[in-house]
Order: C-alpha cells, then structure tokens, then sequence
C-alpha cells in the first residue's frame, strides 16, 4: 500500500473532446505518476459519476469517456456545461483521495523461452550491446517491470523498468507477421504482441500465455499498474504449456 494523492489544488483537465476530458498528471514518465494515475483511474471507476462510460490510462494523463446527454441532464454535478460538470467532479474526486493509500497493481509472472528461433533477434540484440545472449536473458528476466498503459493492440501492454542495457532501436525494416505471445524490445521499453500483427519492434523470446482472449472475464491479462516478472523456460516446457493450452 502507498500513499499516492499528496494536496495538489491544481488538477490540470483539458477537453479532449464533446465526450471526453483528459487529465494530466505530469510530464514527465515515472513510477510515481503511474501509481497516481492507477488509484485515480481505479477510483473514478469504482465512483463513476452519472454518464461515465470509459477511462483509458497513458504514461502521465488519464482520458476520460462520457455520455454528453446524461452528464447535461444530470443534477448531482455543479455547472452548466459537460466540461464544467465533469471537470468539478474529477478535482472532487482528486481532493478526497489526497493522502489516501490505495493498492498498488498485481504482480503477474509470464513464462519466457528465449529460444533462438522463437527469439529471432536475440544474437543481433546481444551483438548490439557486446553481452552474451545469456546475458541478454538475465537482464531481460531479473527486472520487475510496470505496465504503464494498454494500446496499439488489445492487450499490448507497455512495460516500464527495462535495463538500460538493453535499449535498442526497432528493425529498419517491419516483419509482416510477429507471432502472438512474442517478446520484444523497442527503444527502452519491452512489450509482448498479443496477436499476430506486423511489427518491428526486436524479437527475443515468446510466451506460451494468451495475453488477450475475448472470451474470459477480464480479456487482457494485464492492465496499468500491474507489475510484470518474466521467468525464463525451456523450449521443452514452452511447447508442453502450448500443447495444454
């Protein structure tokens, strides 16, 4: 538990949209900010007010969705207009949760086999930084990574926290197909392709586990503010957990 709301009178909220305000948190990327905006967005989504329909977390704003209709007609909020109204509510909201604690996110353990061929950029990324690849599999998998914000597929998290060590550029030239459950890296960030999906970003492993399944409770695995620990497995077991999939 952490306390993540400190007094702060100021909680700067933009118009996204007819239906939508953004609120930012900071500028800059940061493990703090992405507490801050978790509990928020938990908050806001366990208290929504009258015509919410959506909130959609980022590396330092929180989006939020509404039904213009239903906010203009409602009472329980002050103002005349829907930014007015939604605006009022949000930094009511932001003062009663300061210097509260709330949860932080849970940690999930996805199984890795940084095999070569399901790993195909695994030599060219140990080449890069001058490591072995065992190297590259022990940075890779000794860090407890932060999901930061779900995008760019359903349930593509972008995972925070990876060793500088390993930052490298995404391939010059896309693949056409990256299979789901791949891992990879661009720039300072990991990742892990949910789907098959054209991609460019450097492929080091895969998991045998469905990061995103339309057909269970919660479709994506991961959501912002998880924490996220890659153990590494051996191809024998990537394909036995395939196999019982």
């Amino acid at each position: 538990m952490k306390t993540l709301f400190k007094s702060d009178p100021k909680l700067p909220i933009y118009s996204l949209s007819e239906q939508a305000v953004t609120i930012e948190f900071g500028g800059e990327i940061s493990q703090d900010i992405l507490e801050v905006i978790t509990g928020f967005d938990r908050s806001l989504n366990q208290y929504p007010f009258p015509g919410f329909i959506a909130s959609v977390p980022a590396y330092t704003t929180l989006s939020v969705f509404f039904d213009p209709v239903r906010v203009i007609q409602s009472d329980e909020m002050p103002g005349a207009a829907c930014f007015e109204k939604v605006s009022a509510y949000l930094s009511q909201l932001h003062e009663k949760l300061e210097n509260t604690t709330v949860a932080t996110g849970n940690i999930v353990t996805i199984p890795v086999c940084y095999d070569a061929e399901l790993g195909p950029d695994i030599a060219e990324v140990a080449k890069i930084h001058k490591l072995t690849v065992d190297a590259v599999i022990q940075l890779h998998s000794t860090t407890e990574y932060s999901v930061h914000m779900i995008g760019f597929l359903p349930g593509f998290a972008y995972l925070g926290g990876m060793s500088e060590s390993l930052a490298t550029p995404r391939k010059g030239t896309p693949r056409n197909a990256v299979p789901a459950g791949s891992v990879g890296i661009a720039g300072k960030q990991t990742g892990i392709y949910p789907l098959q999906t054209p991609g460019g970003w450097q492929l080091i492993g895969q998991t045998p586990v469905k990061l995103f399944d339309a057909n269970r409770v919660q479709p994506s695995l991961l959501k912002a503010g998880d924490r996220v620990i890659f153990k590494p497995i051996s191809r024998l077991e990537f394909d036995h957990l395939v196999a019982a999939e």
